[in-house]
């Protein structure tokens, strides 16, 4: 194992399944996407597995907690997050995960419930 890499584990959400073991050479954290096997996936959930090795705990791997997804083409800047869909409009989740809930699937600009913000960003 390399010293900048994290042996990680993808496990697909529904089905429960695993997809396989990768080497990472960054951390991912819920909200971002990656690319496996030629397809795309959304990080939900990050899980830390550790090994008692001469009397600590080591990190194992990472278990990863996908699902299938496409990266989507509307993102907005929020205090150094990215977050999905135009953050101006009120029904806007601000997450990493979701964009609204009267729109979820997007996209933005030429949705029928955008408001403005009432609150500055």
């Amino acid at each position: 194992m390399e010293l900048d890499s994290v042996p990680a584990e993808l496990i697909l959400t529904n089905p429960r399944q695993s997809l396989g073991n990768i080497q990472l050479d960054w951390t991912p954290q819920p909200g971002n996407y990656l690319d496996y096997q030629g397809k795309t996936y959304a990080v939900l959930e990050r899980r830390h597995r550790y090994h008692l090795k001469f009397g600590s705990y080591r990190l194992h791997k990472v278990a990863l907690y996908v699902k299938a997804a496409q990266r989507p083409k509307e993102k907005s800047l929020i205090a150094g997050r990215w977050v999905i869909g135009d953050a101006s409009c009120h029904f806007n989740a601000n997450s990493e995960l979701i964009r609204c809930a009267v729109n979820p699937e997007g996209p933005c600009d030429t949705c029928r419930f955008y408001e403005p913000s009432v609150v500055s960003i």
